[in-house]
């Protein structure tokens, strides 16, 4: 019964062949799905940092020009010019909010490549049924 050629024996092969191609692609998928949230966390963490740096110094540097300016104004008037400080300040603040939400809105799709990977198996999937 076993002596027959392609008896369960080349089943099975088969059967372990698939699986193994299976599993290697499984596998494969999860390495690029690591990859790109390992290389997406960089890039968060870069623009974090950056931001930070960019937030501070600007802060620093229109704190100094705003007393620069306040303090070049005859004194009956600075009370004047820090109330145009303070507008200017808002209407930038309002334009940097707005400009945050649509830069969240229109920010990459994550694990874009391992989406598209996953959607090419099941097409390749479905057109071998």
């Amino acid at each position: 019964m076993d002596s027959e050629p392609g008896s369960s024996t080349g089943l099975i092969n088969q059967a372990k062949g698939i699986l193994a191609t299976c599993l290697s692609a499984i596998h494969n998928r999860g390495e690029l799905f690591l990859l790109e949230l390992e290389e997406e966390k960089t890039r968060v963490l870069e623009l974090f940092i950056w931001a930070m740096a960019v937030g501070f110094l600007g802060l620093m540097f229109l704190i100094s020009v705003t007393v620069l300016v306040i303090f070049s104004f005859p004194p009956e008037y600075r009370l004047w010019a820090l109330g145009a400080f303070c507008a200017l300040y808002l209407v930038g603040a309002i334009i940097a909010l707005f400009n945050v939400k649509a830069l969240i809105k229109s920010g990459d799709n994550m694990f874009a490549g391992s989406l598209n990977e996953m959607k090419k198996d099941q097409e390749w999937l479905e057109s071998s049924k």
